[in-house]
């Protein structure tokens, strides 16, 4: 009897360590696995927030018509010229000159609203690097003057920005055609130009 009981009690450990086996053995290969894999980088999404808010700044910069440039651009920054027949590309003082002639000129606003903010990729990786574009519509007005009223358009406009290693912008395009738009909101100072020689 002592025999028989001594049996199923063995057997009966037998069991649960055998049981014991089948539910830890998988949960610990599964934890193993788990600690085996790289770590995930999350730098480019990282990089892609932080960026971001740069570029909300810039272009509500245009709008305020005052630009922290230190802040926001690297001291070798270019921009490309994509305008018809423009030159290859603008230097950063380039950049502050050009700007300070539109503002002086022109009002600017971004209104789409929400701008959405995209990821940009490595032209050669194909994989998120930081960068950022977006498609938005800008509306320019020319002020009114004591004799012609304000004149205003919008344009709808893709824009890009690349970074470097601090966060500040180093590349920058974009495509719209701001060309037509400025013929278009001058052509009453050039026809009122143009009656003046006339009357001269």
């Amino acid at each position: 009897m002592v025999a028989s009981i001594y049996y199923v009690y063995i057997d009966g450990l037998t069991n649960k360590t055998i049981l014991m086996k089948r539910i830890y053995f998988p949960l610990f290969a599964a934890a193993l696995f788990i600690g085996c894999q790289p770590p995930v980088d999350n730098s480019a999404d990282e990089a892609f927030v932080k960026n971001s808010e740069t570029v909300r700044i810039e272009i509500a910069s245009w709008k305020s018509e005052s630009m922290d440039y230190d802040a926001l651009y690297a001291a070798n920054a270019v921009v490309l010229e994509t305008a018809f027949e423009a030159g290859d590309s603008l230097t950063l003082s380039e950049i502050k000159e050009n700007n300070a002639r539109m503002w002086e000129m022109f009002d600017f606003e971004m209104i789409t609203d929400p701008l959405v903010l995209l990821p940009g990729v490595n032209t050669d990786t194909k994989k998120a690097d930081g960068s950022v574009r977006y498609y938005g519509v800008w509306k320019v007005t020319l002020p009114a003057t004591d004799s012609t009223e304000a004149r205003s358009g919008e344009l709808k406009f893709y824009e890009s920005y690349d970074f470097n290693a601090e966060g500040k912008i180093i590349y920058q395009q974009g495509y719209g055609d701001f060309g037509g738009l400025f013929e278009y909101l001058m052509e009453d100072e050039d026809e009122d130009e143009d009656e003046k020689t006339e009357l001269e």
